[in-house]
Order: structure tokens, then C-alpha cells, then sequence
């Protein structure tokens, strides 16, 4: 074939070939985009953030969004973050942790085409939707199992940074064990004052094994990923720990009785949902035993030391917690907020 008949069917197939107009290239839908701040935990402390990091990766998975998932550093970073996903159009913006609330505030004023949602702390604004977890009640059933089973009548609580939030958790958590055996000792120890209180294992080890020398034989940790040193220290000792946020009884099977699961990764999921199907409203939504946002978990790695007679005793109270019959103190019911 000649280089002039060539350049002729070169030319030819291009005129053929279908052209994409960017009328036709504006048809096709734009990918629904969530973005997520988590905080300083970060989302390898197999807890808190762990939980929403997997809800995000489900929406990614089953619903087709893209996701952007930022860890912040410090207090600080949470609102540059935030105003970040919101300059580049993502559509719905997460954040996880109340330390973020007045970022969360300040961005989606800034930003009022734009959906927001803040996990652990309530935003008012029409396009904030503020979820917030009945903690106490899931600790309250902890604390039952945990006076259940324990042997000496002695049990633990470790909190990650000493907040309102956390003594809501100490608050369920001791009443539980003690609507169990009145006479039960709770010892408790806070991890710090500072955000640095949720990644401190070390620490977390150090305060669960003094509260083991001291006869405790199951330890509630509300720490993030502090809690990985309750863990250590429950293997080392052969004594019990229980897990938060997250289903942790995997992390050192046979050591961790059950975890107090706080169900982030279905809130976050089910809210990408109604965002992406446009029916996203502001507001307060509040997730306790009876809409399943909080429980306790069983399966094949505890499912061992954690007895029949304990699970059918603490359904039973989940039950009666769900009925109004147990009323579960609060600490916000206090007035500390």
C-alpha cells in the first residue's frame, strides 16, 4: 500500500470513528464523593475511628461513592481538613469525634450547599447532622457481664481522655456491674487530659496492670487505641479485658471477654446512603440498644469464656433497659454537657 492510500484510510477511519461531544461527556453522572476527618486516633486504633474508617470503605464498596479519608494530626487540623473536602465539592463531609465540633460549625456555615455530619457531638444547623450514641447503655450490659464473671468481685475501667464523654461510658459501665453485685469494686484510671490520652498503649498497660495487682479481674477500657495496652497487659496477667467501639475480641482471643460496640461504622454507611439518595436532613439522631447503634459482641474468639447462663442474663437486661424497666444513670443527665 502507497504512503498517499495510507494517509487517505487513516483519514477516513478517524472521520468514521464516533466523536464524544462534551455535551454527551456532561451526561454522565458526576460520582457521589465522601470525605472524612477522623481524629487523632486515627484509623488503625482497631476502636473508634476503626469503626468509621470501615463504615466509609462499605459506602466506597456497596454504594459506588469515592471516599477521601483525612487523619488529623492534632486539635488544630480538623478545620483546615474540613474546608478542604469542602473547596474540592465533596458532597458529604464526616467528622469523626467531638473535639471537631466547632470546626464542623464554622465550615458548614461557610459551606451551606455542602452536607455535614459530626459523630460524638451536637452541631444545630440545616446542614449538620449531629449523631450521637446512647454509650451508658452498652456499658451498663458490659458492666453486667463483667460482675458476671469476675471472681473476686473486683473490676476496672480505663478511660482514654478524661471527658464528660467517657465518664458517660465509666458512669453505665459501673452501675452495670453493681445491678449485678452491689458489693462489686470498680477502680478507675484516666489515660490523660489531652488528645494524646487515645494513642498511648504503654500507658494503657501501666494503669491495667496496677488495677489487676490490686484484684481486678476484668478491665473495661474507653481509651481508642490506649486500649491495645489493657490487651497486653490482660495476656500477661491471664486476666479478662473488654473491648470498645469496635469488635476487638479478634485482637487476643480467649483474653477479651466481649466489646462494647458503638456502631459508627453503620451510621456512617446508612447516612452516605440517605445523602446519596438526596434524603440527607440536618438534625440530632441518637443510637442506643433498641435501634441496635450499641451492644455487646459475641463470635468464635470469646464465644468460649463468655457462658450461656452470662449472655442469656445479659440479653435479658438489654431487653429490660430497651422496655424503660432498668433505667441506666447518665452522667450528661447531670448537666454537664
Amino acid at each position: 500500500m502507497s504512503g498517499a492510500m495510507k494517509t487517505i484510510l487513516t483519514l477516513s477511519l478517524f472521520l468514521l470513528a464516533p466523536l464524544s461531544t462534551p455535551a454527551q461527556a456532561a451526561d454522565a453522572p458526576a460520582k457521589f464523593k465522601l470525605g472524612m476527618v477522623l481524629d487523632k486516633g486515627g484509623k488503625d486504633d482497631k476502636s473508634f475511628n476503626a469503626a468509621a474508617f470501615k463504615g466509609a470503605q462499605q459506602a466506597e464498596r456497596d454504594l459506588g461513592v469515592e471516599i477521601k479519608v483525612l487523619e488529623g494530626r492534632d486539635d488544630n487540623s480538623s478545620e483546615p481538613m474540613l474546608r478542604s473536602l469542602a473547596e474540592k465539592k465533596y458532597d458529604l463531609i464526616v467528622a469523626i469525634g467531638f473535639s471537631q465540633a466547632e470546626s464542623v460549625k464554622k465550615v458548614a456555615a461557610m459551606f451551606p450547599d455542602r452536607m455535614f455530619v459530626i459523630v460524638d457531638a451536637i452541631v444545630e444547623a440545616k446542614n449538620v447532622k449531629s449523631i450521637m450514641f446512647e454509650e451508658h447503655e452498652g456499658s451498663f450490659v458490659v458492666g453486667a457481664i463483667a460482675a458476671l464473671t469476675s471472681k473476686t468481685g473486683k473490676l476496672g475501667f480505663i478511660g482514654g481522655m478524661d471527658i464528660p464523654l467517657i465518664r458517660r461510658f465509666q458512669m453505665g459501665f459501673e452501675a452495670g456491674a453493681k445491678y449485678i453485685n452491689k458489693n462489686a469494686e470498680v477502680y478507675s484510671n484516666y489515660a490523660g487530659v489531652t488528645g494524646e490520652a487515645w494513642n498511648n498503649p504503654p500507658k494503657g498497660k501501666e494503669l491495667a496492670l496496677a488495677q489487676f495487682s490490686k484484684g481486678a479481674d476484668v478491665v473495661f477500657a474507653a481509651a481508642g487505641a490506649t486500649g491495645m495496652g489493657l490487651f497486653d497487659a490482660a495476656e500477661e496477667k491471664k486476666m479478662l479485658a473488654i473491648g470498645v467501639d469496635s469488635n476487638q475480641n479478634w485482637v487476643k482471643p480467649g483474653r477479651i471477654l466481649t466489646s462494647m460496640l458503638k456502631r459508627v461504622d453503620i451510621a456512617v454507611y446508612k447516612i452516605t446512603e440517605e445523602a446519596k439518595t438526596g434524603k440527607f436532613t440536618g438534625g440530632v439522631v441518637r443510637q442506643g440498644l433498641a435501634t441496635q447503634g450499641v451492644d455487646y459482641a459475641i463470635d468464635e474468639n470469646n464465644r468460649a469464656i463468655l457462658l450461656d447462663a452470662v449472655k442469656n442474663k445479659a440479653d435479658q437486661i438489654k431487653a429490660d433497659i430497651i422496655s424503660g424497666k432498668i433505667k441506666v444513670p447518665d452522667y450528661y443527665a447531670q448537666g454537664t454537657k
